[in-house]
């Protein structure tokens, strides 16, 4: 007679055996060491390195995007700004991003991925109107195939997982591409997501910026699971883990998981190693929670400054084409910085614009006590 352990003995076998295709690298895949000279060893596994040109880009539009990042956060002190979260040492995975996509992929940034907005070609005051507070989102989202900034944590995880699956039904080859921080894993929406996007099969990239803190909560108050890429195996989705201070590690397993999940391979999360330099927000004291030396250490970790060197020693980058990239990043600041000098102007009665298809009765009346304060 069968006992029930020997009936589940041949499942169990199996279910190990598709886990450990799932599983991501024992250590993040990179291809730099700290200063940008080659990793140790096999560290790339079976990654390819991405092209010069490629990293060129990447380099131009990494630069830019910290001058970018340094100006948003001086406006913020200066008051043109409400509120402005820094990606200052995320530009690998703020840029690797944009540039593993298509034109015709999406988008889903959170609030901290201003950045990756101006590296899609995002005009910069509209990709700020957001955090300026002169409305929901500055740019039009089906033009630039980007979501708008998300505030609330990992909400448009799922929304990112339906356009994929909505794209995959038509018969279209486009890929979702979701960022989402370490402190976002935590919510029920990821999982949702995951589930979700596992189930159906659809072609998107999660892509986890573990930067240490959830504002001030570190990763071990938020996790106990060996790495946040392991996460995915619990529901089918295959996981990586890449040093995100490393421009060609994140370009190639970006690149990599982008088109598996094109191709019909399904969705993959990418859990990005890196730390966020700056305070959560211009509203944070993050001396309170971390000290001053982990900071510095990981600013020796700079993936701008490991992927000059790294560029330079090959012969790839020159003198002037590094002056030419810090003066066009210049340039860009100024006409931010001139652009958004300028006070913003705005109907105060649009705030009950596109709340509800049909606006509610509650909504009618409160946008009736603003007109009669307006008039006064």
């Amino acid at each position: 007679m069968t006992t029930q352990a020997e009936h589940r003995m041949p499942a169990a076998t199996a279910i190990g055996s598709a886990d450990a295709a799932l599983l991501p690298s024992a250590e993040p895949v990179r291809f730099l060491d700290d200063d940008g000279g080659p990793a140790p060893g096999d560290a790339h596994g079976r990654y390819e390195r991405p092209s010069t040109e490629l990293l060129r880009r990447a380099y131009d539009a990494m630069v830019l995007g910290r001058r970018f990042d340094a100006q948003a956060t001086a406006l913020t002190k200066q008051g043109r700004l409400a509120v402005y979260p820094s990606s200052r040492g995320q530009e690998a995975g703020e840029i690797g991003a944009v540039l593993a996509l298509r034109d015709t992929d999406w988008l889903f940034p959170t609030y901290r991925d201003t950045m990756a907005l101006i590296g899609r070609g995002i005009d910069p005051v509209e990709a700020l109107t957001l955090l300026r507070g002169s409305w929901h989102c500055g740019y039009d989202p089906m033009a630039t195939r980007t979501a708008p900034q998300c505030t609330p944590l990992a909400t448009h995880a799922p929304h990112a997982v339906g356009v994929a699956y909505a794209a995959k039904r038509r018969g279209e080859d486009t890929v979702a591409l979701v960022l989402i921080g370490d402190g976002g894993t935590s919510e029920g929406d990821f999982h949702e997501a995951l589930n979700f996007a596992a189930v159906f099969h659809a072609p998107v990239v999660f892509l986890v910026q573990n930067n240490g803190f959830a504002i001030s909560v570190p990763l071990s108050r938020q996790t106990a699971a060996p790495s946040l890429a392991h996460k995915g195996v619990g529901y089918g989705i295959r996981g990586e883990r890449v040093d995100g201070n490393d421009p060609l590690a994140v370009l190639a397993v970006l690149t990599d998981a982008v088109e598996s999940a094109r191709a019909g391979g399904g969705p993959v999360l990418v859990e990005a190693h890196t730390y966020r330099v700056e305070p959560h927000t211009n509203a944070d004291d993050d001396a309170r929670y971390r000290d001053h030396d982990e900071v510095e250490a990981w600013k020796r970790r700079d993936p701008i400054a490991r992927l000059e060197a790294h560029l330079r020693s090959r012969g790839e980058l020159t003198d002037d084409d590094v002056a030419a990239a810090r003066s066009a990043a210049e340039e860009y600041a100024t006409d931010v910085r001139t652009r958004l000098s300028e006070e913003a102007t705005g109907d105060p009665a649009e705030l009950f614009a596109h709340v509800y298809a049909e606006p509610t009765p509650q909504l009618r009346e409160q946008a009736g006590w603003l007109a009669e304060e307006l008039a006064r």
